[in-house]
Formats: C-alpha cells, structure tokens, sequence
C-alpha cells in the first residue's frame, strides 16, 4: 500500500499560482503540490517570507510579494509568473483574513472593507489578470471559502458573508468559464489547526474547552491539521476532478450534519 503523502505525480509539471502559501492551509497546500509534481509560485505580502517557504519546497519553486487586495500587484505577480514559467495552469485563492470576531453592527467600516477585499475583491484580481493563461491551458481556479459560507456563524457576521460571496462567485464564474475549459472550484474547511486557530484558542479563557469544543463539532472526533484540506485541493486541481465544476467541497468531518450542540 502507498504511504500517505507520498508522490503520485497527480499535478507532475503543472504551474499554480497559490496566493496565502507561507502559512496555515496555503502552506500545507505548497508542500502537497510541490509533492504532487507542480511548479508552485507562492505569494503573500511579505516577500522574504514568499521566497523562504518556496525554497524550502525546492528549486522549481518561487515567492512573490503580492497583496491580493491590490490589482496591479496581483497583475504583475501573475506576470512574472508567467515570465518564468511561460504558462498557469491554476490559480488557487487561498489568501485570506477572519477578523474581527463581531457582529454586524459591532463592525468598522474599516473592518468590513478590509475584509471584502482581501477574501473577495482577491478573487477579482487573479481572475482579470490570470483568465487568458488560464484560457490558453484550459486550466482551473480553486477557492478556498468555508463551511460557514453555507450554514453561518455566530459572531462573525462579515467574515462569513465574504465566504457565502466566494461560494456564490463559485459557481458564477464555473458557468462563465466552462465554454472555455476552466474549471472553477471551491474547498470549505471547518474547523481546521492553524497558527492563527492555535493562537486564538490560547488566549481564551479556557484554552482546554476551547480545543475539546473544536473537536466535538466534527463528528469523525477531531479537528484536523491543514493537510486534509490539502490533499482535497491536490485533488480538485487534478485531472482526477477533470469533469467537476461549481463544486463546493465540504472537508468538515461532517460538522455540517445533524444536531450536535
């Protein structure tokens, strides 16, 4: 049997462009399609950061400095991208922020712009500036949304409305693009064990409760690592899902299902 996370050569020579790849679920993303055989051109805001994870990955890789907020920064991310590499074959819009935690009227305008522009805004700018390479490749978008973009959260009234947005853009966007080969997906996580998820539990009150709750609301009895949402990517991206379009794939563990609190 084939160890877990061993090579299989499921994205062997394909070029994505990973936007949020230096941390949390976009990291475990990078080193899964880096496994997988892809070219990874990672990008975040701080670029040290950007080129230290891509040469941690290898040589075949870069990091770029990219606000996703920011079109023209996006446009000539995507364009060194293509400088280096001559082709994309998937754009993965994985960057994204939670804060705050309120509801809405407890939120900034500040808040709720900053929000918008980085989870949604961001998959604007790949999409205007990555669509014709995608179009020559018959290539895919992949979102990273989540599970609370369909059933809602409690105290996260804006955090979640940009995820119902991703989700709905989703599905637009597959119908807008399939006449032209490009597939576009979306992976939706629950709770999922990330610096900024460990970080947030730690300054709780009850730090204990918080990850014994973080586990029960998953009814396979754990709250995952990024990698389970990784290898779903790896997946989604893959020849494998060569005929899935518009999907919002739920990796929760089942969080979504039944009564359980």
């Amino acid at each position: 049997m084939e160890a877990l996370g061993s090579m299989t050569g499921l994205l062997t020579n394909k070029t994505i462009f990973l936007t949020g790849g230096s941390t949390g679920i976009g990291l475990e993303c990078a080193k899964a399609y880096a496994r997988e055989g892809a070219r990874v051109a990672l990008c975040c805001p701080d670029i040290e950061e950007a080129k230290k994870v891509a040469q941690s990955l290898g040589e075949a890789h870069i990091g770029l400095g990219c606000d996703v907020s920011n079109g023209p920064q996006v446009q000539a991310a995507i364009e060194e991208v293509l400088a280096k590499f001559g082709y994309l074959d998937a754009i993965h819009n994985n960057a994204g922020i939670a804060s705050p935690s309120s509801t809405l009227h407890e939120t900034t305008e500040d808040e709720w712009d900053r929000l918008f522009a980085i989870n949604v805004k961001g998959v604007y700018w790949t999409a205007k500036h990555g669509f014709e390479a995608l179009k020559a490749s018959r290539g895919c978008i992949l979102n990273t949304s989540s599970l609370v973009g369909e059933i809602g959260q409690e105290i996260h009234a804006a955090y979640s409305a940009t995820k119902g947005a991703m989700n709905a853009l989703t599905k637009s966007m597959a119908l807008d693009y399939a006449t032209h080969g490009i597939r576009v997906n979306a992976v939706c996580p629950a709770g999922v064990w990330t610096p900024m998820l460990r970080q947030w539990a730690s300054e709780q009150a009850d730090p204990t409760s918080i990850s014994r709750y973080l586990d029960e609301i998953h009814p396979l009895g754990f709250c995952p690592e990024g990698d389970v949402i990784a290898e779903a990517s790896v997946y989604l991206l893959s020849e494998k899902a060569r005929f899935v379009t518009g999907h919002l794939m739920h990796v929760t563990g089942g969080a979504e299902l039944g009564y359980r609190r």
